[in-house]
């Protein structure tokens, strides 16, 4: 897809992100854009255009950034079980 409207954009994205508890990288993968754009238009873009959805996606990603260290045990312990 593409998107001439980084606006348009951001809030497709920060709709996703908010109905399906997403986080930035299943977002981008979603859209076919880059995590960097994603969590740009998610942090600083979004902010400015639409501050009631910021307040919902900051939420989220601030879930995301908490449990981030869980997910990543998690994906680790799945890798070695899988090697025995």
């Amino acid at each position: 897809m593409q998107y001439h409207d980084s606006r348009h954009r951001c809030e497709l994205a920060a709709e996703y992100l908010v109905k399906n508890n997403a986080t930035i990288r299943a977002t981008a993968q979603k859209f076919g854009i880059s995590k960097s754009t994603i969590h740009k238009d998610l942090t600083e873009r979004l902010q400015k255009s639409n501050p009631p959805l910021y307040k919902k996606v900051k939420k989220i990603l601030d879930k995301n950034k908490a449990e981030r260290h869980i997910r990543g045990g998690a994906a680790t312990k799945k890798k070695y079980m899988g090697q025995k």
